[in-house]
């Protein structure tokens, strides 16, 4: 989801609060996972067939989003979160892996990757990786799997807009650009390498939403069938997906099915280091109508049965009527073959600091549109 600007706002809301003293230094590279564990490749999460399976158990998932966790200073706050999610019955949890900024922040702020060109820095430090550490090893115990992405397509927490200021080109380019890929595959590299051994990752995602405004698809099939490549290498026990929104599909020829963006989803599909497909679903934002949401889904779930993977429904959202809107979204997918789960967003909830961002989407727990989409949603796929 794009946040329209509210991105920093939203961290210094939820953050909870006085941030962790930062290191004396970012540091280098890191291969000191914090979070391990000695569970066999054959207990972590995998695509069976068309549906997932997580803890031995074939079936439909549900789950959701939080941007924000990943960047929570208490402790505390990050687990009763969690807690809330495991009560409730959600399985997976999608979260921000990636933190990036190119001027050095001001002492206790919560940052993963200073980018510059002339020397780009991890920060392994406590204000760093660090926080992401606790999230997996808090998801570990409560048996939360989490999907683990690397890079934003928009520039809130950096993104790719952050390699480009570094190392120059364009958002276009950023997918060809040399030195931004190398030091993007660094920053992956670091991210894989701390939880390669944990059950509690899901999967780990490529990019939020990739885009590449007018160029040929191939240029971000490429890109996808390279890096995720690149990750098996590094994890070949856990899943990869790409992120993407499922735009370029056969369809009724509105600006989501058109290709325009740079995106071929059944082209994709094809990668063979990409275990499942990814789509979302904002009608407000895309000019088109909630109804039509409903065989959007259904396309998807056809182009992912055809290829023969499962297909995530991983973001999606309604700037009004929430239960009435998407409680028939989440019904077409949980009857569409070649879908295996579903993720809204996003998740909302109450920490020591107050209220998690609203930006319209947000479901908060113990509210009435919790129990219509999250309980009875379970329910329904129970």
């Amino acid at each position: 989801m794009k946040f329209l600007g509210a991105g920093l706002l939203s961290l210094i809301c939820a953050a909870g609060g006085a941030a962790a003293a930062p290191s004396s230094s970012s540091e280098s590279i890191s291969t000191g996972a914090v979070s391990s564990s000695s569970a066999g490749a054959a207990n972590f999460p995998k695509a069976d067939g068309l549906l997932f399976n997580i803890d031995g158990v074939t079936k439909y998932y549900a789950g959701t989003n939080s941007y924000w966790i990943s960047f929570l200073t208490n402790n505390a706050d990050v687990d009763k979160t969690l807690d809330q999610l495991s009560q409730a019955g959600h399985k997976i949890l999608r979260i921000w892996g990636f933190n990036d900024v190119t001027s050095q922040p001001g002492s206790g702020t919560v940052y993963f990757q200073y980018i510059s060109r002339s020397g780009s820095q991890i920060n392994t430090g406590a204000n760093g990786l660090q926080r992401l550490d606790y999230v997996v090893s808090a998801a570990e115990k409560r048996g939360i799997k989490l999907i683990i992405n690397f890079v934003n397509n928009w520039g809130d927490y950096g993104g790719m807009g952050a390699y480009v200021t570094a190392f120059g080109g364009s958002q276009t380019t950023w997918y060809t650009n040399t030195a931004a890929q190398t030091q993007y595959k660094a920053y992956i590299k670091a991210v894989v390498s701390r939880y390669a051994n944990s059950p509690a990752i899901f999967a780990w995602e490529l990019a939020n939403e990739p885009r590449c405004n007018g160029c040929a698809t191939s240029v971000i099939t490429n890109w996808a069938s390279t890096t995720s490549a690149y990750v098996k290498s590094l994890d070949p026990a856990h899943m990869v997906t790409l992120g993407d929104e499922g735009f370029g599909l056969a369809g009724d020829g509105s600006y989501p099915y058109q290709f325009g963006e740079g995106l071929d989803f059944a082209a994709n599909l094809k990668i063979s280091t990409l275990d499942f497909g990814t789509f979302h679903l904002y009608p407000s934002s895309w000019g088109t109508q909630y109804d039509w949401g409903n065989p959007w889904i259904q396309a998807h779930g056809k182009a992912c049965a055809a290829a023969g993977k499962p297909c995530l429904f991983e973001e999606y959202g309604s700037t009004s009527d929430h239960c009435g809107i998407e409680g028939k979204w989440q019904s077409t997918s949980l009857s569409t073959s070649g879908m295996a789960a579903d993720l809204f967003w996003q998740l909302g909830t109450t920490l020591s600091t107050g209220q998690t961002h609203n930006d319209g989407f947000t479901i908060y727990t113990g509210s009435s549109e919790w129990t219509c989409l999250v309980t009875n949603h379970l329910a329904a796929i129970k």
